[in-house]
């Protein structure tokens, strides 16, 4: 048994629930906030069996597409902000960043 953890851009999380629910896959759903843009995720627990694993990968990776968006980026430390002029970045967000990991054991009670 595995443990899949993906990370995803909260604009994809509905349609990936719904396409895990479609494909017979057990999911716990976490909100979540990354780091690097400090901006809302959501993080997908799914349990499921070895043989199962790449069938979810695939799921995910349909559902889960990278894409531009402008951030404008964070004034600079120190220094004179007045003179600051922030023009907006482009930047890839989305996709997913996933985790397999082995389950020694699972329980439901």
């Amino acid at each position: 048994m595995k443990l899949i953890l993906a990370v995803v851009q909260d604009q994809d999380s509905a349609r990936l629930m719904n396409a895990m629910v479609d494909h017979n896959f057990r999911v716990t759903k976490l909100a979540s906030t990354g780091g690097f843009l400090k901006s809302g995720n959501t993080t997908f627990m799914i349990g499921t069996e070895d043989i199962r694993v790449e069938k979810a990968l695939q799921v995910i990776k349909d559902n889960c597409k990278s894409r531009e968006q402008l951030m404008a980026p964070v004034s600079p430390m120190g220094g004179n902000a007045d003179s600051y002029i922030p023009y907006p970045v482009e930047v890839e967000v989305g996709g997913a960043t996933v985790f397999v990991l082995p389950v020694e054991q699972f329980h439901h009670f």
